[in-house]
């Protein structure tokens, strides 16, 4: 009896530390719990103890946890109804607020902060109308009830993380309506996008045809002005060669007359042999 006592008094040492001991990952939130009432709130990672039937330990995950409900209906300003998918990512920031208005369960906690984005959600959608909705306004929404659900989520001892929209969905009705409209929209834009081109070009090619004409004339212009000058200067050089031997530069210019007129010898002219146009063929001097 007196070999047993010691086995029976290390066992039931062991199991006094096994019931005090407990272990607090550093992934979880702890509550210490005195009778029923809590003790202390987030203790640190590593062991701890308590008095075994007097403390009592409830851990909660302290990772970020995701809520994916089901696409929930809403009515924009318009009054017409869109689905909208969209999820939360949220974990328990203060665990003590949380089990005192949770009661720690972590399904009661998603129903409450799911209504709370869902009616977030329901206040946006009412100001706006499908087509700000869908084309752009998004980002503005989703914005605000980051900054509304974290406010009131405190109350629940919840951080809210990010809340995002990750699909909008319409009434295959309204949705051929409003692509209808978005579509007539991008036509119109696409119509005076032509519009304002075709004009442009026409002005760009008013512009090169006037710039055409301009050069044309004064290249027109400035060629006339030459030939006159070379003219003047053709003339004022017979006229000087003329006066420095006139019968020579008659005789030279009746030398050029004869070969112009007799290059073929099918030529054929009928003239007065006593005609000025033979002078130099009947007298070497032009002159009878």
């Amino acid at each position: 009896m007196k070999t047993k006592l010691p086995i029976i008094i290390i066992a039931v040492v062991a199991i006094l530390i096994w019931m005090s001991a407990f272990i607090v990952d550093q992934r979880e939130k702890v509550i210490l719990f005195n009778l029923g009432k809590i003790r202390q709130v987030d203790l640190k990672p590593g062991l701890h103890f308590k008095w075994p039937f007097v403390n009592n330990v409830i851990k909660f995950d302290g990772r970020i946890l995701t809520l994916d409900e089901s696409p929930e209906q809403f009515l924009t300003s318009e009054k017409k109804n869109v689905m909208v998918d969209f999820y939360v990512k949220w974990r328990i920031e203060d665990v003590g607020q949380f089990y005192r208005a949770t009661g720690g369960q972590e399904r009661s906690a998603e129903v409450r902060l799911s209504q709370i984005i869902k009616d977030g959600l329901r206040n946006e959608f009412a100001k706006r109308t499908i087509r700000q909705v869908v084309s752009g306004e998004r980002g503005d929404i989703m914005k605000s009830i980051n900054e509304i659900s974290r406010e009131l989520a405190k109350g629940l001892g919840i951080e809210v993380v990010d809340v995002r929209i990750s699909r909008i969905d319409l009434p295959e009705r309204i949705s051929e309506s409003v692509y209808d409209r978005m579509r007539a929209e991008r036509s119109r834009i696409a119509k005076e996008l032509r519009a304002q081109g075709q004009e442009a070009a026409e002005r760009i090619r008013a512009d090169a045809d006037r710039q055409r004409t301009i050069l044309l004339a004064e290249a027109y212009r400035e060629a006339q002005q030459l030939r006159g000058a070379g003219d003047a200067k053709s003339a004022e050089t017979y006229a000087n060669a003329y006066q420095k031997d006139p019968e020579f530069y008659s005789f030279y210019r009746s030398l050029q007359s004869y070969r112009k007129a007799f290059q073929n010898k099918s030529d054929l002219m009928v003239l007065d042999p006593d005609s000025d146009f033979f002078r130099y063929f009947t007298a070497p001097t032009g002159s009878e």
